[in-house]
């Protein structure tokens, strides 16, 4: 249940900031996918640790997407079947925006406290298929 409700909120969090970012034409002209870094992360928590883990996940991906422009998406969602088996749709301006995301307090505290929690991480590198379609998922999501 708590789950649940964790990933409500995240959905709430992702739609108040994807309606905040403008107009139609704002989004259209601010997205180039050629500039865009577009990451998966597949992490694996270990099972004791998964409460506070997400936590403090909920906290960094928030503090991301509110404070820095360049952070697009840290979308964390859970594997229904597997809780401790979590994913995280990372969309970024650019690889600068990245790099920067890497040296924020909020980022660092995230990395440094959940260091142990974690069984195991894959960072999977992506690439836009149908560029057209992404600035209209979020203009219907300002609808």
């Amino acid at each position: 249940m708590k789950l649940l409700q964790i990933k409500y909120q995240i959905l709430i969090l992702v739609l108040f900031t994807v309606s905040a970012c403008g107009q139609k034409e704002q989004n259209q002209n601010a997205f180039n996918a050629d500039d865009m870094m577009i990451r998966i992360s597949e992490i694996e928590i270990y099972q004791e640790h998964l409460d506070e883990y997400l936590s403090i996940l909920k906290e960094e991906s928030e503090a991301s997407v509110r404070l820095e422009s360049g952070v697009i998406s840290i979308y964390p969602m859970y594997q229904k079947d597997n809780p401790t088996e979590i994913r995280i749709l990372e969309i970024y301006k650019d690889k600068e925006a990245y790099e920067s995301h890497l040296q924020t307090p909020h980022f660092k505290h995230y990395k440094t406290t959940t260091l142990k929690m974690v069984k195991s991480l894959k960072l999977v590198d992506m690439g836009a298929i149908d560029e057209e379609t992404m600035p209209k998922i979020f203009e219907k999501l300002s609808e």
